[in-house]
């Protein structure tokens, strides 16, 4: 068994608590907030962002971020805005041999860097970095349904270690060397799910959908490898399985918030609605990093414009279908 720590008591971080818990590991939680901690403590559950998981009182629960020392794995489940500033905070305490693991699936904002770069910024040099993504609803990873997600590290010997210790019978990961391609994967298809949920919104069909998450993985694959991602890695677990999850479920808040700026809600007014919606500033930080590297990314772009530009759903769909005819051949993934 391990010793875990998790910055975050957000959805993920609580579902993964009690699923390492369930399983037998010494889990603490952390938050920066002492009324979350108050509340979880005296409701036994998170009514805003788990509600109806029960979390055990095995589980520590606490606003200080010094117990990061001596864990096993620390398991950073951060918004993507606030990781920098968390990471810094938990950096002095770090063992050296404590592994951390990000959840989180974003990009930088401003430096348009991935979580893991992020990581390796504000932690001390050498601390072991892994990311864990995929398909993976919290909801139902807290009530044990079967999920399978990746771990992927610069050095193997760290995603083969988070492999062995996390995995169970009802959470399996695999591994995967492409670190690039898994966070790209991870973090755009948040992209395509706010358009997603802008079809639906918009009360457009299966066609409309199958034909948006299609040429969605086409060009996140077409900007991953251009940036060092694998191929084979955007038809995995962290390319197209975890957008048919966040492109299809009611679960996923890109997809919820998308429902409602289809149906004709402003975008900062369904993001205030929503909570955490990770494609809102992904779509700002996925655009300028296309434009950056010089790859094209027509429904990004027209995400763009539709969330801070003040284009119309409408006339972002009439954009897409109306642009030059050409081969599907042209754009497929780039090796």
């Amino acid at each position: 068994m391990a010793d875990f720590t998790i910055l975050g008591m957000g959805g993920f971080g609580l579902s993964l608590a009690v699923m390492l818990n369930n399983f037998g590991h010494n889990v603490t939680v952390w938050s920066a907030f002492e009324q979350e901690v108050e509340d979880i403590r005296r409701d036994g559950e998170n009514k805003q962002k788990l509600p109806g998981v029960r979390i055990s009182d095995e589980i520590r629960l606490t606003n200080d971020i010094s117990l990061v020392n001596g864990a096993d794995i620390v398991i950073f489940g951060i918004p993507t805005r606030k990781l920098r500033e968390v990471a810094q905070k938990a950096a002095p305490h770090m063992s050296v041999n404590t592994v951390a693991v990000n959840t989180g699936k974003g990009l930088e904002d401003d430096s348009l860097k991935r979580m893991s770069e992020v990581l390796e910024e504000a932690l001390p040099a050498n601390q072991p970095i892994v990311v864990l993504s995929g398909p993976s609803h919290a909801e139902e990873v807290a009530l044990g349904m079967p999920t399978t997600v990746v771990a992927a590290s610069k050095d193997s010997k760290y995603s083969d270690y988070v492999q062995s210790v996390m995995s169970n019978n009802m959470f399996r990961i695999y591994i995967n060397n492409d670190l690039v391609g898994c966070e790209l994967g991870g973090s755009l298809k948040n992209v395509i799910a706010l358009c997603a949920g802008i079809c639906d919104g918009m009360g457009f069909g299966d066609n409309t959908k199958a034909a948006l998450m299609t040429r969605g993985i086409t060009e996140i694959a077409r900007l991953g490898v251009a940036l060092g991602g694998k191929t084979d890695t955007f038809a995995g677990l962290t390319g197209i399985g975890d957008l048919i999850v966040t492109c299809t479920s009611m679960h996923s808040r890109n997809r919820r918030a998308g429902i409602l700026i289809g149906q004709g809600v402003t975008p900062q007014e369904a993001v205030d609605r929503v909570g955490t919606v990770e494609g809102y500033i992904c779509t700002r930080a996925a655009y300028n990093l296309a434009k950056k590297v010089g790859i094209d990314m027509p429904i990004t772009e027209q995400c763009y414009r539709v969330l801070f530009e003040g284009l119309s759903a409408k006339a972002a769909v009439n954009n897409l279908m109306g642009r030059p005819k050409r081969h599907e051949a042209e754009t497929v993934w780039v090796d």
